[in-house]
C-alpha cells in the first residue's frame, strides 16, 4: 500500500529558543506541540495519534502523552536517532492511510546546551549492554573523530578538499543571516572556516554543527480534515528508511544510508532528483552533506565536493537551494537530533513562508533527509519527499 497523498502536513512549528535553562524538556515538548497545532488550526483534543522518540522525558512515551493530555488511538515511539522524526512522518502517513488515526502529532525537544553537553568532542560511553561497547569504548572514539575519519577517507578516495567542505558551511551561513532565531548569523567565507581550529582532522570547528536547546513539532492529517483547514495542502509523496550496518566489520565509510532511503522515497513519490526544487539535507558535519548529495543522486559518487563549491547550495545563486534556515551548522540542532527541523524548513518552502531572501520560487516538490546514530556504528537514514497542491 502506498502512502502517496494519503496524509498531509498541516502544522509545523520550530521552537524559537536555542538556550532554555528555565524550561523542562516536557515543557519544550508541550510548547512545540501547541505551536504546531495552533499553526494547523487544531487543538490537543483533535490529536488521536502521537509519534515520538528517545528524547521524550521519562522511561517511555506514556508519561509525555499523559502530560500533554492526549486521548489516543495510535502511538509510535520508534527511535533511530536524528532521523527518527522523518521516519515518524512515514509512519504517521502509514497510520493515517490505514485508518489507525486521523490527526498525528510528532514532537522533538531537548536541552543539551543547558546541560553542558559537548556534542561530538567527548566520548560517550553509551549503555553498558550496547553490543559495540566492549570493542569500541577502549579506543575512546568520539562522534567528531568518526566523521573526521569519514572526511579523510572521502578525500583519499575522491580528492575532496577542505575548501570544498568549507563551502557547505558558507552556504549555511549565507542563509542563516536571514533567520532571526539562528544561533550563528554571521556570513562566513571559506577562509573563515579553514582558519577555525581543527577538531578532528581534517574537520575544523566550523565544519561541525551547533549545540542547542529547543525543539519542533509537526501535525499530519488525512485529506478530508486537511481540506477543512486554512493551511496550504502539503501532501506526503514518498518516504524511505533504512539501517546501514557495519556489514560485519566491512563498512563503506563514505556511503550513507541515503543510497537506500533516497531511491525508495523517489520511487514512491514518482519523481527524480531533477524534480526537487529544494532540499533539506541533515548537516551534522559538512562531510555528511557531500556524501548524502552523492548517495541521493544529485551528483555522481565522488563528485560531491565539486558539486557544493562556489555557492552551488545557496538559494538564488546555486543549482540546489539547501537548508535555507541555516541548518544544523548555523541555525538549530535541538537535542542533537536535526531530522524534524529539516522537515519544518521544507514545509516553509512549500508554503512560500521561508524568508523572502531565500524563498525558492514556485517550490512544489521538496526533499528532507538525514541520518540517525553515527556513521560507522548504528547508522540509520530516512528520506521524505513532500509536495504542494
Amino acid at each position: 500500500m502506498t502512502i502517496k497523498r494519503k496524509a498531509f502536513v498541516v502544522g509545523a512549528y520550530e521552537h524559537p529558543t536555542r538556550y532554555a535553562p528555565d524550561k523542562s524538556t516536557a515543557q519544550l515538548h508541550a510548547e512545540c506541540a501547541l505551536g504546531a497545532l495552533a499553526d494547523a488550526g487544531l487543538s490537543p483534543k483533535d490529536v488521536d495519534g502521537y509519534f515520538g522518540a528517545r528524547d521524550i522525558p521519562g522511561p517511555n512515551a506514556l508519561w509525555l502523552v499523559d502530560y500533554l493530555g492526549l486521548n489516543l488511538k495510535h502511538i509510535d515511539s520508534t527511535d533511530t536517532g536524528g532521523c527518527s522524526y522523518l521516519i515518524h512522518i512515514s509512519h504517521a502517513a502509514q497510520a493515517i492511510a490505514a485508518g489507525k488515526c486521523k490527526v498525528a502529532l510528532i514532537t522533538l525537544a531537548g536541552r543539551p546546551k543547558s546541560e553542558g553537553m559537548a556534542t561530538g568532542t567527548a566520548p560517550r560511553e553509551g549503555e553498558p549492554d550496547r553490543p559495540d561497547v566492549p570493542w569500541e569504548s577502549p579506543y575512546r572514539n568520539t562522534i567528531a573523530t568518526q566523521y573526521g575519519m569519514m572526511a579523510a577517507r572521502h578525500m583519499y578516495q575522491y580528492g575532496t578538499t577542505p575548501e570544498q567542505l568549507a563551502w557547505v558551511r558558507v552556504a549555511a551561513s549565507t542563509h542563516a543571516q536571514y533567520n532571526e532565531h539562528a544561533m550563528y548569523r554571521d556570513v562566513l567565507t571559506v577562509d573563515d572556516v579553514l582558519s577555525s581550529p581543527i577538531i578532528a582532522d581534517p574537520l575544523h570547528r566550523l565544519d561541525c554543527c551547533v549545540i542547542s536547546d529547543g525543539g519542533g513539532a509537526l501535525v499530519l492529517t488525512n485529506e478530508s480534515i486537511a481540506r477543512t483547514l486554512k493551511r496550504p495542502m502539503i501532501p506526503v509523496l514518498g518516504c524511505g528508511e533504512t539501517i546501514n550496518t557495519q556489514k560485519s566489520g566491512w563498512p563503506d565509510f563514505v556511503t550513507t544510508g541515503a543510497v537506500v532511503s533516497g531511491p525508495t522515497a523517489f520511487a514512491e513519490a514518482g519523481v527524480s532528483v531533477r524534480d526537487i526544487k529544494y532540499a533539506s539535507i541533515y548537516d551534522n558535519f559538512t562531510i555528511m552533506v557531500i556524501a548524502q548529495l552523492e548517495d541521493l543522486g544529485f551528483c555522481p559518487k565522488g563528485e560531491g565536493g565539486r558539486f557544493v563549491q562556489d555557492g552551488n547550495l545557496i538559494s538564488g545563486q546555486g543549482a540546489l537551494p539547501w537548508n535555507t534556515d541555516g541548518g544544523g551548522l548555523c541555525n538549530n540542532h535541538p537535542q542533537n537530533r536535526g531530522g524534524i527541523t529539516k522537515a519544518i524548513e521544507a514545509v516553509r518552502q512549500l508554503r512560500g513562508e521561508a524568508h523572502s531572501k531565500v524563498q525558492v520560487p514556485n517550490c512544489d516538490i521538496a526533499l528532507a533527509c538525514g541520518p540517525g546514530g553515527v556513521m560507522g556504528t548504528g547508522h540509520g537514514h530516512a528520506t521524505v519527499i513532500l509536495g504542494r497542491e
